[in-house]
């Protein structure tokens, strides 16, 4: 579940870098962090499908005391900073030695097609400390209206042939959802919380949602809901035949550590 501040921060830091009239060079530091990790789970099979890392200070405080100090020069620096972090205290926490568990990181489409993005250099950097691409998500962060899809397909089908899984965050609340769906073809698409907060309780939030999954499905398109606070929520989701969820109904994220799952959901049992 992509943090909000998180999203603001990224589409003010592309703003900026486009009023710049000539391209700024990654240079300099950037502020101390961690991360701390939520779990994408399985309701139906049982156990964790991906954790998503996401930015916290190394005091374990919210992403903003981390953003706020990160220099616009700096950005993609930073951004790339987070998906090397994101790895690193990953692997340190044994999430390779669960079977199949995935990381996702967040990406920006804008800045993962600027000649100082790095993005190839996490790929790069994946194989050289032995993080298999087959595990990582690049989850995109739809935060301004792309323009050249032909240019991010291609970009991204360069890092699915190499194994990684492309992920679309918030859909249904971005500038292009449905263009960038059928454009880009992603093999994920997490739903918009603003859908998934109404679910059990809003008949329009429950066609739309019912017509995504079933789009979904004959794409061959993975669907995760984000934002499950609620029993009702997840039962509602799993009889939609949305299998993977996330949320604090099963975990807040934790601090350098993958969280415990705990939840209460009939046929399954997950014990960590």
């Amino acid at each position: 579940m992509q943090e909000v501040e998180y999203q603001f921060w990224v589409r003010e830091q592309e703003r900026k870098l486009r009023a710049v009239p000539h391209p700024i060079r990654i240079r300099g530091t950037v502020p101390k962090f961690s991360m701390a990790f939520q779990p994408i789970v399985d309701v139906i099979a049982g156990g964790v499908y991906a954790y998503e890392a996401l930015v916290r200070s190394i005091n374990g405080d919210g992403a903003h005391s981390v953003l706020s100090r990160v220099p616009r020069k700096n950005f993609h620096l930073f951004d790339k900073a987070c998906r090397s972090r994101a790895m690193e205290v990953s692997m340190q926490c044994g999430i390779l030695l669960q079977p199949s568990s995935k990381l996702s990181v967040n990406v920006n489409p804008k800045a993962a097609m600027d000649d100082c993005s790095n993005l190839r250099m996490t790929c790069d950097e994946a194989i050289d400390i032995g993080f298999p691409l087959e595990r990582l998500i690049l989850e995109l962060v739809e935060d301004d209206e792309i323009t050249d899809f032909e240019e991010l397909k291609r970009m991204m089908d360069d890092y699915r042939a190499g194994g990684v899984l492309i992920a679309m965050d918030d859909f249904g609340a971005g500038y292009s959802g449905l263009k960038l769906l059928s454009k880009l073809q992603p093999d994920i698409i997490k739903l918009d919380m603003g859908l998934v907060s109404r679910i059990d309780t809003d008949r329009t939030s429950n066609v739309i949602v019912k017509a995504i999954v079933q789009a979904c499905y004959e794409l061959n398109i993975t669907t995760i809901a984000e934002g499950v606070e609620r029993y009702d929520q997840a039962m509602r989701l799993r009889d939609m035949g949305v299998i993977y969820q996330q949320g604090y109904y099963f975990a807040r994220p934790v601090f350098e550590r993958l969280p415990m799952v705990n939840y209460t959901l009939p046929e399954l049992k997950i014990g960590a």
